[in-house]
């Protein structure tokens, strides 16, 4: 698997990341629209792979955000934490701070990088349609940036 070069946010050095897993709380909003929007930044370059605290049930409005980028994430499948092997991610992205404080709890031996990106939840916005779905798509650009900030594949 090729190396993906990224700035190491505690001092900017760079650092070879293979392997990448998004976590919030029920990966069904916020972690499948980051593992989908890395998917397309990294090219299979990096594995990425996406979990919840636990699994909830895919939102439709998710889908509807992504697929406006061309990007169907309508076939995910939202699954808990205690299905994967988080020592084999050597980089967590922890998108809530209850994800966040489970991973420092349960990957206690530092052999990782993790990063908190809080990310608000866009399932809590109320209003009609439009003002619901504007929500998930802000939730997607702002991820959508993040991954692009991060992972720099042009770096030698």
């Amino acid at each position: 698997m090729i190396d993906a070069l990224v700035t190491d946010a505690k001092d900017n050095a760079p650092a070879k990341v293979q392997s990448v897993l998004f976590v919030c709380n029920q990966n069904a909003v916020r972690s499948p629209m980051a593992e989908a929007l890395a998917d397309r930044h990294c090219k299979r370059r990096v594995f990425v792979e996406s979990v919840g605290l636990i699994a909830g049930n895919l939102d439709p409005f998710s889908v509807a955000a992504m697929q406006e980028e061309g990007i169907d994430i309508s076939q995910h499948q939202p699954k808990p934490i205690g299905t994967v092997d988080t020592n084999l991610f050597d980089l967590v992205i922890a998108l809530t701070p209850e994800s966040r404080d489970h991973i420092e709890k349960t990957r206690a031996d530092g052999n990782f990088e993790l990063e908190y990106w809080p990310t608000p939840d866009p399932s809590d916005a109320e209003g009609n349609r439009n003002q619901v779905i504007d929500s998930y798509r802000l939730v997607r650009d702002r991820l959508e940036v993040r991954i692009a900030d991060r992972f720099d594949f042009n770096a030698k």
